[in-house]
């Protein structure tokens, strides 16, 4: 069990997880948390809560979550730069571009708050912890699902996602010096409601199946290679109505494989508080439905309130 609450000068730590478009939720947590009177001031993230961590940490929230409630898919293929070499269809590049425009690009050491992005040594296996250089650099080397982001070197290491590893960095906010640790699990909702999602509010633009976000990244290949790979094309793409998708089987054997370390490593080093926003409707790759992962974000934070505030 974790500790009793402690008092209001303890340093309160986020545990942001991975989750993909999921993720988005953390900026409606990070609101609501504030909102109710925490201050955090260790944020640790792997994959997309390393993005928002980072963006919060940078004092440039409000900046990504405007950007994020009014993304188009057309803007969202923008930071999708096609690469067919080197390990992954994605080069991450232009993410990194994205975060320098929204200036959250300094040293991780210049911020105030402590930050930490959890990555996965490709070589060893090994769980990497960055907490020095560039805030925006350490964000791509951690955001990199295998299969569809290319890992990213840094110093003599290439880097994968660090949902594969340490998918709630609760460790990591301890070792950090946090002593209220909330942590916050995006995928926690999807035990048994795979391949079930739910189709998007009324006026969402993410009315096409989430497959057909790889049909665009088709579309942008250069001539010969579509030629050459639109024989496989109709079995990556598959509608939803039909048997799971090559990236959907991907993504879906991530989430499984998340979801068991995820409650190995929650069993072994419990935060004081876990939230799980209910987001099985939300697909892994819609990225353009923020404003319903934010909204429930917040709601979260509002049904749990009562145990929040034993903390305060």
């Amino acid at each position: 069990m974790p500790p009793g609450p402690a008092k209001p000068t303890h340093k309160v730590g986020l545990a942001l997880g991975s989750g993909a478009a999921r993720g988005w939720a953390h900026i409606g947590i990070i609101d609501g948390l504030v909102e109710a009177g925490f201050k955090p001031s260790v944020i640790c993230g792997a994959s997309m809560g390393a993005l928002v961590g980072a963006a919060y940490v940078a004092g440039r929230l409000p900046n990504l979550r405007n950007w994020a409630e009014a993304v188009s898919w057309r803007e969202i293929m923008r930071l999708v730069d096609i690469r067919l070499s080197g390990g992954g269809v994605v080069d991450g590049k232009q993410i990194v571009t994205f975060l320098r425009g929204l200036d959250i690009s300094a040293p991780i050491e210049s911020y105030p708050k402590k930050f930490a992005a959890i990555a996965t040594d490709l070589v060893t296996g090994r769980e990497i912890w960055l907490q020095t250089g560039p805030i925006d650099d350490a964000v791509r080397g951690v955001d990199h699902l295998p299969g569809i982001f290319r890992p990213h070197k840094i110093g003599d290491q290439w880097l994968l996602d660090g949902g594969l590893v340490n998918p709630v960095p609760v460790s990591t906010c301890r070792a950090l010096g946090a002593e209220i640790i909330i942590a916050v699990n995006p995928n926690g909702d999807l035990l048994g409601r795979r391949f079930k999602a739910k189709p998007p509010k009324a006026g969402s633009e993410s009315k096409r199946p989430s497959n057909d976000f790889f049909a665009q990244l088709h579309s942008q290949m250069p001539a010969s290679i579509r030629q050459q790979i639109d024989v496989l094309a109709p079995k990556l793409l598959q509608p939803e109505a039909r048997n799971p998708g090559y990236f959907q089987v991907i993504a879906t054997a991530i989430n499984i494989m998340q979801d068991h370390i995820t409650r190995t490593r929650l069993a072994g080093e419990p935060p004081h508080v876990l939230l799980v926003p209910r987001l099985a409707h939300v697909g892994l790759l819609e990225f353009n439905r923020a404003k319903e992962a934010i909204d429930e974000g917040r709601a979260c934070v509002e049904r749990a309130l009562p145990t929040l505030r034993e903390y305060l």
